[in-house]
């Protein structure tokens, strides 16, 4: 195989690996951080020098940490929807940078702008996308059921991480069939609950 089909291909890996961490920061974003510091410091990433810092001892213990605070977080009803309005912007930088160590093989211009716009916005849509099946169900079920979304959440962000670094061409795949199914139910409700339009009465 030509050695120019192999780095592109390997890019493409990189780059599908990326995105499929970022859409596991959307669901919870300090675990594929926690997950790649992990890694990297176990020596089964190597990471550009811009990114050294995620592969210390000192970046994995504040990733382990802010994972938990996290997760606990999320399992408190009201405060879960409050935590959103903060994890939305930081899920997008968290995804950002988890895209733009991995393609370091691109020049600086064209890493930046694949990994803010597949990184970053993957985990943006990922995050607005639960951000706005929390506020349904807290709406519904008055924050009972949020535990149980909190769980499912979780769950989806380990599950994608581990999916992301073994079979990142699967990962995207279900990512794209999640997003589309995801969106459909969401319009669905929206549809249900919008009042029927009454037709004008003739005077």
């Amino acid at each position: 195989m030509d050695i120019t089909t192999t780095m592109n291909w390997e890019t493409l890996l990189d780059l599908l690996l990326g995105i499929g961490l970022s859409a596991a920061a959307g669901f919870r974003v300090f675990v594929p951080l926690l997950v790649m510091s992990a890694a990297a410091v176990l020596g089964h990433f190597d990471l550009p020098a811009d990114f050294d810092w995620i592969e210390t001892d000192q970046a994995l213990i504040v990733f382990a940490i802010a994972s938990l605070v996290e997760i606990v977080g999320y399992y408190v009803p009201f405060l879960d929807v409050l935590l959103d309005t903060i994890a939305t912007p930081a899920a997008i930088i968290a995804g950002t940078l988890i895209t733009a160590s991995l393609a370091s093989d691109l020049n600086p211009f064209l890493q930046w702008t694949v990994a803010i716009i597949a990184g970053g916005g993957t985990a943006g849509l990922t995050k607005g996308t639960t951000a706005v099946i929390r506020v349904i169900a807290t709406a519904v079920f008055a924050g009972l059921s949020n535990p149980i979304i909190a769980t499912i959440e979780l769950a989806l962000a380990i599950l994608l991480t581990v999916l992301a670094i073994t079979v990142p061409v699967l990962t995207s795949v279900l990512l794209v069939t999640g997003f589309v199914i995801a969106v459909q139910r969401i319009r669905k409700f929206f549809r249900r609950e919008a009042p029927p339009t009454s037709p004008d009465v003739v005077a």
